[in-house]
């Protein structure tokens, strides 16, 4: 014989919700017969008593937050029962996700004919993980898919891999980098920076060493013809950004504060 427990008065409140061990619920109609079997043997308040303690929420919506991934203690804080009460509907509930995760095992990703469990063996064991520690976990999005979650351990401590998972199509969807790396996937390189965002400053290129900053100057006190050729701007000094040369002044101006030559222009 399977016991049932009261759980409290249906929306309606014509009749009482019941629920066996497993979680499943099982509805009564309150009528006179039920009325005259309790008020036979049990007074009619016992009855008002238990109602007065129904929860917030239905069975159905307890379970339904802990298919998503919710924790006992925090369905208990919402619905106002206890976390035991709440282990209690959660065992069906514990048995799906548990299936969700086997089936999503022996699903095998596009691009490949291995099944997941054998992609991540292939991956962890050689690199020393011990399979005996790594642990799933899933939850149920509010699409239908499930949030399927690998963590394994690493010499850093522990990573994660990611996926969607449809469990009508069996197709997955990877959400990370962990997950990318299991299915064999490309994993997309970082963008580079522009080498002449920030307002012009210059950054090296990813594996290139830091450079000091490139001036390019040219003589003030050399012949035209000279300072015309050497006004040429080299190629690599263009790469980094360089659109003209700096002016220097000559020795003279250096150590006089102006040359033969403009003396002489300003004498005559």
């Amino acid at each position: 014989m399977t016991e049932l427990r009261v759980v409290g008065k249906t929306n309606g409140g014509d009749k009482l919700e019941l629920a066996d061990e497993a979680g499943n619920s099982f509805t009564l109609k309150i009528d006179d017969a039920l009325r005259n079997s309790l008020s036979a043997s049990t007074p009619e308040r016992r009855l008002s008593a238990v109602v007065e303690e129904t929860p917030g929420y239905s069975i159905k919506e307890i379970q339904a937050r802990l298919r998503a991934g919710e924790s006992f203690d925090e369905v208990a804080r919402i619905s106002g029962l206890s976390p035991v009460k709440i282990e209690r509907y959660a065992s069906p509930i514990m048995q799906e996700r548990a299936w969700v995760i086997e089936q999503a095992e022996k699903s095998s990703p596009k691009g490949t004919s291995l099944p997941l469990r054998e992609l991540v063996i292939q991956r962890l064991a050689p690199r020393g993980v011990n399979m005996n520690q790594i642990s799933w976990n899933t939850w149920r999005l509010d699409n239908g898919h499930w949030h399927l979650v690998l963590n394994y351990p690493t010499s850093d401590g522990s990573r994660e891999a990611t996926w969607n998972f449809d469990l009508n199509k069996r197709t997955f969807v990877s959400k990370d980098d962990g997950a990318r790396w299991i299915c064999g996937e490309e994993i997309p390189k970082q963008p580079k920076p522009d080498r002449m965002s920030d307002h012009g400053v210059l950054f090296p290129a990813d594996g290139e060493p830091a450079q000091p900053p490139r001036l390019v100057a040219v003589r003030t006190d050399l012949t035209p013809e000279a300072q015309e050729e050497k006004s040429e701007i080299p190629s690599d000094a263009k790469k980094d950004g360089v659109t003209r040369r700096i002016s220097i002044p000559s020795w003279d101006d250096i150590m006089f504060g102006r040359s033969k030559k403009k003396d002489e222009g300003e004498d005559s």
